[in-house]
């Protein structure tokens, strides 16, 4: 039996994942979470052999949860089923220790053979995030260079959160975050925010309308 917790901010989007997955005889959800830390303690609780992760979540993010849940249980198998298909999110997941990455995009049957796959240890990726993949092989993705940890900052920037309000959700100080911001606008080469808005529009990690109307 393979032992399955669901990391997802939408309750019903879990309770369709749940139903899918326990109607197969050798697959179990033992738990479900919201946010980074209930999934962080719900590993300690379960003892899950794969996490099932979204890269949204309320509060910090998937890649926050990716994180913690493999400090506290090394052994867990971390397959992202995500919206995101770029580049720059599918790279962090996996630096983050993610060894699949499937898009919601995929059929239902994608995400059991996935799961599967996860738990003996493959590596699972959807064909358009595998195409991705290879493109972005052959030209560094200016994000990539990025800590995970700064990938996350960036993308909270971007997505219109104040300084303050990411040193909350990441529990770090806010000298600590703007510490981050400049470390990320030199490695990026962008002196300014508006510059590091375009760049982040240039591949795909926020359009400029979602960040302005925010």
């Amino acid at each position: 039996m393979i032992r399955i917790i669901l990391v997802d901010d939408h309750a019903i989007v879990r309770t369709g994942y749940r139903r899918l997955l326990d109607a197969e005889p050798d697959l179990e959800v033992v738990g479900e979470a919201a946010r980074a830390d209930e999934a962080n303690e719900l590993v300690l609780r379960s003892a899950p052999d794969v996490a099932l992760v979204d890269l949204s979540l309320k509060g910090s993010s998937g890649l926050e949860a990716i994180r913690g849940m493999l400090a506290r249980r090394p052994d867990l198998k971390v397959l992202v089923l995500s919206m995101h298909e770029e580049a720059g999110h599918i790279t962090q997941a996996l630096r983050s220790g993610a060894l699949g990455y499937l898009s919601k995009h995929c059929e239902p049957e994608d995400v059991i053979d996935g799961i599967r796959r996860i738990a003996a240890g493959q590596r699972v990726f959807s064909p358009e995030i595998a195409q991705i993949l290879a493109r972005e092989a052959g030209g560094e993705d200016a994000f990539a260079q990025l800590t995970p940890r700064e990938f996350e900052v960036v993308r909270m920037l971007v997505h219109g959160e104040s300084s303050g309000a990411i040193a909350g959700a990441l529990q770090l100080s806010q000298k600590t975050v703007l510490n981050y911001l400049t470390v990320i606008r030199q490695k990026l080469g962008t002196d300014n925010d508006f510059k590091l808005l375009h760049l982040a529009a240039r591949h795909g990690l926020v359009s400029i309308d979602q960040s302005v109307s925010q």
